[in-house]
């Protein structure tokens, strides 16, 4: 009798008397605890008539007993979806009535309004709060601390992740046991997680980048983690004496950086800074290794495959680049589907344990994006190098094509970047009558003495012709998603006519 991935991150940790969450508040649980919390939150999902199979969505803020129903769902042989908390009533009524879950979550100001959504589905409503409290916490409290686990094998599902849908309806990425075991005890090798590390985990949990990679590897290593409900530039300063490792988005280190106590006696005792879900500038990269000695590692992945790549633990974290294929993991940069050589753009595939089931109910997307071959069309450029480091150029729907060129918007934007006065650039595409597209680029400078001009003349005799931007659009901050990632859908739409 078993379930993959309560049986390899959970049960273990059944009389584990050790720290695993630190709190905002100064409390903490121990591995213990959380399994035990686990095993409550499961009876009460139990008792909500949630069943093998069902979905719980989840909408609601990042605290301890957040992560503990993750473990109960898994634990009762459910299917979490986690929802972020900025959706919209009308996007979260999409995920709900595509999902069609038994069960669904969220906070208690969103009750209301929840409860509407699911009027005309059988899904029942409770709720969670940012202290712990609420419906589920309170109906948790009452029950027995162990649960009859549930069978799952390998390949059944364990978590629905919905797509950001950029680009028409949001996907709903079908993740099994094994893809996000397998990716847990890849990342957990190659970055030497340990029972002695302790996390500064700063991210949302309703993306693969908190939820799996900083949890399910802190799980399966027994290491420590210092939960925030959010990121402030204050609390990780204060925990990075007393930490080994940070998990975060650019941001992060942009805004660490722009704090004068992070020093290298601040992170003496940390041993390594981990970056992802956006790019990391050269600069950043520059800039954190001169004030602290370390050097930062970007990996890279998606929320279809978890994590795909990573920069070396032992080795050369090249800026620009997200390293090599994770053991287990196979990526082909391919042209029409034929691989390209070494040094040409391609896109990128990729085929493993950690490379997802499908889309819900969404058979024909499957097939488009899922080969027969089990490889997985990623709608990622990139180029590799002869030994096999990979560097991402850009997504393919952001793919400038004018006058017949293809133009890569991160080569312009490398420039872009390197002129004195610009912070940071996207360089995107809209429609034009004769070329096709015509190239724009959006620039946050530091101050506003820096101007069009200026930046043309130094990127143009750098450039193509054909790659010059024809307008530079001067910006307090580029749009960006909540994980980071800059939204050129967003300046498309917003600068198209």
């Amino acid at each position: 009798m078993t379930n993959t991935l309560y049986d390899a991150l959970i049960a273990p940790h059944a009389n584990n008397p050790t720290p695993f969450l630190d709190l905002d508040d100064g409390s903490r649980w121990s591995y213990a605890d959380f399994v035990g919390r686990v095993a409550q939150l499961a009876h009460v999902l139990s008792g909500a008539g949630v069943a093998v199979g069902d979905r719980v969505v989840v909408q609601a803020p990042k605290c301890a007993d957040a992560i503990a129903l993750y473990g109960a769902a898994v634990q009762v042989g459910a299917i979490y979806l986690p929802l972020n908390t900025a959706y919209t009533q009308s996007e979260v009524r999409y995920f709900v009535d595509d999902a069609a879950p038994s069960l669904v979550v969220c906070a208690p100001s969103s009750v209301t309004a929840m409860t509407e959504i699911c009027a005309s589905s059988n899904a029942r409503v409770m709720t969670l709060a940012a202290d712990g409290t609420g419906t589920l916490s309170r109906a948790a409290d009452d029950h027995p601390k162990t649960f009859e686990t549930a069978v799952r094998g390998p390949d059944d599902l364990a978590a629905l992740l919905y797509t950001s849908g950029t680009t028409g309806r949001s996907k709903g990425a079908m993740l099994s046991h094994k893809n996000l075991l397998s990716n847990a005890v890849s990342l957990t090798d190659l970055w030497q997680i340990t029972d002695q590390d302790r996390l500064i985990h700063a991210l949302p949990i309703f993306h693969t980048h908190g939820l799996f990679v900083a949890m399910n590897t802190a799980l399966l290593a027994g290491a420590q983690v210092r939960f925030m409900q959010a990121f402030n530039v204050d609390a990780v300063i204060e925990e990075l004496p007393k930490s080994t490792m940070l998990m975060g988005v650019p941001t992060f280190y942009t805004r660490l950086l722009d704090d004068d106590r992070l020093t290298r006696d601040q992170v003496a005792n940390m041993r390594l800074f981990i970056s992802g879900s956006a790019p990391l500038l050269a600069e950043t990269h520059t800039a954190f290794e001169q004030r602290t000695g370390h050097r930062i590692l970007e990996r890279y992945g998606m929320t279809e495959t978890n994590m795909i790549t990573s920069n070396p633990y032992e080795g050369e974290r090249v800026a620009g680049t997200v390293g090599y294929p994770l053991p287990g993991t196979e990526v082909v940069l391919t042209n029409d589907g034929a691989p390209v050589q070494a040094g040409e753009v391609g896109m990128i595939e990729v085929r493993g344990d950690n490379v997802f089931q499908g889309y819900w109910n969404m058979p024909e997307k499957t097939a488009e994006e899922l080969r027969d071959s089990g490889f997985f069309i990623t709608g990622d450029l990139g180029v590799a190098s002869q030994d096999g480091r990979i560097s991402i150029v850009g997504r393919q729907k952001d793919l400038i094509i004018s006058g017949g060129y293809n133009i890569y918007p991160k080569e312009i934007e490398d420039v872009i970047n390197d002129v004195d006065g610009v912070v940071e650039s996207a360089v995107f595409g809209i429609a034009h009558p004769d070329f096709g597209e015509s190239v724009l680029a959006a620039v946050v400078l530091e101050s506003a003495s820096s101007t069009d001009l200026d930046i043309a003349a130094k990127v143009e005799p750098l450039l193509a012709r054909f790659k010059h931007p024809r307008r530079y659009i001067a910006m307090d901050a580029l749009p960006r998603n909540t994980m980071g990632k800059v939204q050129k859908n967003v300046l498309r739409e917003t600068y198209g006519s």
